[in-house]
């Protein structure tokens, strides 16, 4: 228990503050492009930290995590319409991300009374038709629009362009997605999920309440999801079916994670941001290798580093103290 409730190292907080103040400059010096690469960094390197708050504990690996991503932009999208159109976007975005939140929370409560009851691979291929149940739905009714999709209104804010606020509110969401990992790591219920990724059966001899630990941190998982897919949705100004209820977004998430390294929170935005460059800028005109490329690094990184970036560079600096150590 002592180890899940040491103090966090100055250093940390002040490389953390460091890194934060240079993320509240960016939007001002980065132009539009390299600017919306930093929006799709923050949003789906968060989220994948998101995704961590169950795979990365656990071997409860999600395969349908865009199902809550898509269920928060279209819950938010929905309900704007319905509104007072009187009621500023600001108020609509709001009112529509607590709805999305309670919604996804329902969902989750309730998707989880069966699949977390399945293990390994069985509970991934449950969650992944679980999200294409949900995305089916929107597209055989109508009055979801999720095949011709439906626009959303133009959040603004007086002396920010559309992507600086963006910006910005992906980096508060990133900011919640860091600060409920480390706490949920740190906690009780993280040492907790930690035994069950050990061994689950053990733990559950051991009296630690594995089912509840696991619905608390599907939960929470679920509900940080949802919120990136309102303001991923919000971001577009557009939603249909084919925009938010993407395989390749769960995909992705996890494919950050094991480039990075699964249960850290420096690992899924390392992850991130080396995919998202690869594929946006360094392969911008080749979108045929994009999947191509994927695989290829999945491939690498689960043969030659399995514990990730983060992993290669613990190992590395562990090296070299014993060195140091040594002499």
């Amino acid at each position: 228990m002592d180890a899940f409730n040491t103090r966090i190292p100055a250093g940390v907080w002040l490389l953390s503050a460091a890194l934060l103040a240079v993320a509240l400059v960016l939007p001002f010096v980065l132009p539009p492009f390299q600017l919306r690469l930093a929006q799709q960094i923050l949003l789906f390197g968060g989220m994948a930290i998101g995704w961590g708050l169950l795979g990365g504990f656990t071997t409860y690996w999600s395969f349908g995590h865009t199902a809550f991503f898509g269920l928060g932009a279209f819950a938010a999208g929905l309900l704007g319409q319905q509104l007072d159109p009187g009621l500023s976007v600001a108020m609509k975005l709001l009112i529509g991300m607590v709805f999305a939140v309670g919604l996804a929370l329902i969902a989750a409560v309730a998707i989880s009374i069966p699949v977390l009851k399945l293990r390994g691979i069985y509970f991934a291929i449950a969650m992944l038709a679980f999200a294409e149940i949900l995305g089916e739905i929107t597209k055989a009714f109508d009055s979801f629009h999720g095949t011709s999709g439906f626009p959303l209104p133009a959040l603004l804010m007086p002396g920010l362009t559309k992507v600086q606020l963006f910006y910005f509110l992906f980096l508060a969401l990133f900011i919640v997605n860091v600060a409920v990992f480390v706490w949920l790591r740190r906690s009780r219920i993280g040492m907790g999920l930690t035994c069950v990724g050990q061994d689950e059966d053990t733990a559950a001899m051991l009296g630690i309440p594995t089912e509840r630990y696991k619905l608390i941190a599907f939960v929470l998982s679920a509900v940080l999801t949802s919120i990136g897919g309102v303001l991923y949705g919000y971001s577009l100004g557009f939603i249909s079916t084919g925009s938010v209820f993407r395989i390749d977004i769960s995909l992705n998430l996890i494919l950050y994670s094991m480039l990075g390294g699964i249960g850290t929170v420096a690992g899924p935005v390392v992850g991130a941001a080396l995919m998202i460059i690869l594929t946006q800028v360094v392969l911008g005109d080749l979108l045929d290798l994009h999947m191509a490329l994927t695989g290829a690094v999945l491939i690498a990184m689960v043969t030659l580093a399995p514990k990730g970036i983060m992993g290669l560079v613990q190992k590395f600096w562990s090296r070299r103290s014993a060195v140091e150590a040594k002499t």
